[in-house]
C-alpha cells in the first residue's frame, strides 16, 4: 500500500493520499483521522474491504510512518469492529 491513490478505506472510498494529508494538517490519532477524513467509520469493511478486515490496522501504520511514533491501540472502532470484530 505505497501508492497515494491506494484506497485505505473501502467504505468510506478514502484513500492513502487523504489521510496523508489529514495527519500533515495535525492528525495524530485513529480519532483524529477519523473525525477528519471519515475514514474508519464504516460498517461494512468485511464485505468491501478485500483483506476482509477493518482499515484501523492500516490508517495507524500511516501515521506511525508518517509521524515517525507508536499510535495508540483499539481505543476508536468502527461499525462492524465494535462488537470485537477488530
Amino acid at each position: 500500500m505505497d501508492d497515494a491513490t491506494d484506497l485505505v478505506c473501502y467504505c468510506g472510498g478514502v484513500d492513502r493520499a487523504t489521510i496523508v494529508a489529514a495527519i500533515r494538517h495535525g492528525a495524530s490519532s485513529l480519532k483524529d483521522v477519523q473525525r477528519m477524513t471519515g475514514a474508519g467509520v464504516g460498517s461494512r469493511c468485511k464485505e468491501l474491504n478485500p483483506k476482509g478486515v477493518c482499515c484501523h490496522s492500516d490508517i495507524r501504520a500511516i501515521i506511525e510512518a508518517e509521524r515517525g511514533s507508536h499510535t495508540e491501540s483499539a481505543s476508536a472502532s468502527c461499525s462492524c469492529c465494535a462488537a470485537g470484530e477488530d
